[in-house]
């Protein structure tokens, strides 16, 4: 029996490779204050440029994490005690970026009883202490649907609140661990009925078996729940233990899915093969508040 033969990336899935001092200059200020980034633990192809450009999206709550979805190329296992130390270490870095816009992430902490909602507040509280025109965007787990959670973050008052179903509802459980799509949709509402005037965010990757109606129905989907801001991607093999890739979209056809979606109401969507949850973050705020007070005239 013949082995299936890896499909080549497209030409259009190039990395842009820029180092120099900005770049090595963020990566020792992350190592010297023993801080994560998910540029770096989910191998993101657009570390060299974001670094470059002195944006970064920091990872609390440690590098382990406690699902091991099939997509995902951050550590998996139990993690180690919590590091009370870590919101002030990120707000010190923020402030010493001189950052106009801060994303903060995490790996899922399903070992604690909030899933390290309470992190995430003191994250963005000392941020703002730090930095006061910094605004901060939130990457949240689901927290395994637990509400007292999300509303301590919520109560923080993130600028924005981003939490994503990564794929299609027929691919969700093949592709993710433990999350629930349904799940990641009545976060996205109860968050927006929590705090209304707090943007939400959500993502999609591609590439993972779907079909173009089904993205289309999860684009629906959420703005069901008026999630206002969409990031689409091209999903890349991260490793050979991962999933494959069962598709390469071209750049006219994401350029099609984020007409697509402003169509259907999205204040801003970000649509591209290397376009992450995080890229351009601080682009789409600004975007997504021009579009919506446009809307609201």
């Amino acid at each position: 029996m013949s082995k299936s033969v890896k499909e080549p990336k497209p030409d259009w899935i190039r990395i842009k490779l820029t180092t120099g001092d900005n770049y090595e200059d963020i990566k020792n200020m992350m190592r010297s204050k023993t801080l994560h980034t998910v540029c770096e633990e989910a191998r993101c192809p657009n570390i060299y440029e974001c670094w470059a450009n002195r944006t970064a999206t920091f990872m609390i709550l440690g590098d382990i994490c406690t699902r091991a979805c099939r997509f995902c190329a951050v550590n998996t296992g139990m993690p180690t005690e919590l590091d009370l130390g870590e919101p002030e270490r990120v707000a010190e870095a923020a402030e010493r970026m001189n950052l106009r816009h801060c994303v903060v992430t995490s790996v899922a902490r399903d070992d604690l009883k909030d899933g390290g909602a309470t992190i995430f507040e003191e994250t963005i509280k000392a941020i703002r202490t730090r930095t006061p025109l910094c605004t901060v965007e939130v990457l949240i787990p689901d927290f395994l649907g637990d509400a007292e959670s999300l509303q301590i973050v919520m109560n923080a008052n993130p600028d924005i609140l981003n939490h994503n179903i990564e794929t299609v509802e027929r691919m969700s459980d093949r592709v993710r661990a433990k999350a629930k799509y349904r799940r990641s949709l009545e976060l996205l509402q109860r968050a927006k009925t929590m705090k209304p005037d707090i943007p939400t965010k959500s993502s999609i990757m591609l590439g993972v078996g779907e079909e173009w109606e089904e993205i289309l129905q999860a684009m629906d989907d959420l703005r069901t729940v008026d999630c206002d801001i969409l990031t689409i991607g091209q999903y890349l093999q991260p490793s050979p233990s991962h999933l494959r890739v069962e598709k390469y979209y071209t750049p006219e056809q994401f350029a099609q899915l984020k007409e697509e979606g402003m169509k259907r109401g999205f204040s801003h969507v970000e649509s591209g093969p290397l376009v992450r949850s995080s890229y351009h973050a601080h682009e789409q705020v600004k975007s997504a508040k021009s579009n919506k007070e446009g809307v609201n005239m």
